[in-house]
């Protein structure tokens, strides 16, 4: 087991006076931004509070957790097998070694709470602080529960989902309820400059972007590493839409080229542009293969294009905004799971990745951009679906729990002082 440790909170709990947090998960981007969310709410209502993070040296916890300024000790990965084969049989002692690892962690920190959003440090969490006695709470932000989160379910106190009907059940006694997905900073701001000046948020996004705040705009994306298929469609309907509409497209890692000779061929090299103030006046079709703040895209959106992770729809949800949900055709279909509520409740639209075609967008979202009473409908529809408190949501809960059970410790401790 390795450690790594913020420079900004090195303060160990050495008493039973304040709150120890112990937060558990990883991997990927849609389970450390949650968790990093809901470590900032417990720092903000209780910045007494010593907040440890277990997660793995490979996981992008590695380099997130330490960036945000909290502690982060690390175990080994723990999957669980899906098929018999080698590691099927090595898991057993796996699992024994890392979950006596967390134990001496939760030990160590002297832990009021355990918290977990999934990933591979997050079930050794789970078992650990059942068995020292600690409560445990878990987040869920997929609308189908991985298989941590349905292991730690049994033994949580309370569970909160971005999703209803996630397929978790919980023990009686405990709490499961839809509480949202914790945002990240940048969108959670957003979210409040759209409540209360959307005018001002769209035309400061749109000078850095290099677009014109009064023209509409769609922004298309497919994730950091893009969708080809996407991509495909909707530059090769570039024609149709700039017709309408400013178009912001992020192509993913290696996937510009073909996007931009797309478009050339389409609607001519003139409309091509890139993003950035310095940009504006030069073409209407906007082409990058990332943008790191894409909360400014989303402040200027009309209509968002995107695949339907449940990072993307929660954050679009979150922010009421139109849009145009792709799932990615391959897998368990849980993208489709994500999407299928919003839209249900009117906030989007949802098209297989089969029928999303260069034919498909000519047809519809040129007659959608032009609808603007169902436009305004789906956004209203989007915000009312959407959770902007969820992090806050989560972090009292934690404190609420962690405070009882340092109360009980300390009144345990007190009384084997006076035996």
């Amino acid at each position: 087991m390795s450690e790594t440790t913020s420079e900004t909170n090195t303060t160990k709990k050495t008493t039973g006076g304040d709150l120890s947090v112990v937060l558990a998960g990883g991997g990927t981007a849609g389970h450390v931004n949650p968790l990093l969310s809901i470590a900032s709410a417990i720092r903000m209502l209780r910045p007494d509070a010593h907040i440890t993070v277990i997660g793995t040296q490979k996981g992008l916890e590695a380099r997130l957790v330490p960036a945000a300024g909290f502690d982060l000790k690390t175990i080994n990965k723990v999957p669980f097998p899906r098929r018999p084969n080698l590691d099927a049989l090595k898991f057993p002692a796996r699992w024994i070694h890392e979950t006596r690892s967390v134990r001496h962690i939760l030990e160590e920190e002297h832990a009021d709470v355990v918290v977990g959003v999934g990933g591979y440090a997050a079930a050794p969490a789970y078992r650990a602080g059942h068995k020292a006695g600690l409560p445990v709470v878990i987040h869920e932000q997929n609308a189908k529960a991985g298989l941590a989160n349905k292991l730690g379910a049994r033994w949580a106190d309370f569970v909160g989902t971005a999703y209803d009907n996630t397929g978790l059940s919980v023990r009686e006694g405990a709490q499961l309820r839809r509480v949202g997905l914790p945002l990240r900073e940048a969108i959670a701001t957003l979210a409040v400059r759209l409540e209360t000046d959307p005018s001002a948020a769209r035309t400061e996004a749109a000078a850095q972007l290099g677009l014109d705040p009064r023209r509409p705009v769609i922004v298309v994306t497919g994730g950091s590493l893009g969708a080809l298929s996407i991509n495909r469609a909707v530059s090769a309907s570039a024609a149709a839409l700039l017709a309408h509409a400013q178009v912001v497209h992020l192509t993913g890692k290696n996937k510009i080229d073909d996007v931009r000779k797309t478009v050339t061929q389409v609607a001519g090299r003139q409309n091509l542009n890139g993003l950035g103030a310095d940009s504006l006046g030069k073409g209407d079709y906007h082409v990058a293969e990332y943008l790191e703040h894409i909360e400014l895209a989303f402040a200027c959106a009309d209509l968002v294009v995107c695949r339907s992770g449940a990072g993307t729809v929660s954050e679009i949800a979150a922010l009421g905004l139109p849009a145009i949900y792709v799932p990615f055709p391959i897998g368990n279909g849980e993208q489709r799971f994500n999407a299928a509520p919003v839209v249900a409740a009117g906030g989007g639209q949802l098209i297989d990745d089969a029928d999303f075609t260069a034919e498909w967008v000519k047809t519809h979202v040129p007659d959608l951009l032009a609808d603007t009473e169902a436009l305004t409908t789906m956004r209203q529809r989007a915000w009312t679906y959407g959770v902007r408190d969820a992090a806050d949501t989560m972090a009292h809960v934690i404190i609420d729990l962690a405070t009882k059970k340092a109360a009980a410790s300390a009144s345990e401790g007190h009384r084997e002082q006076n035996d």
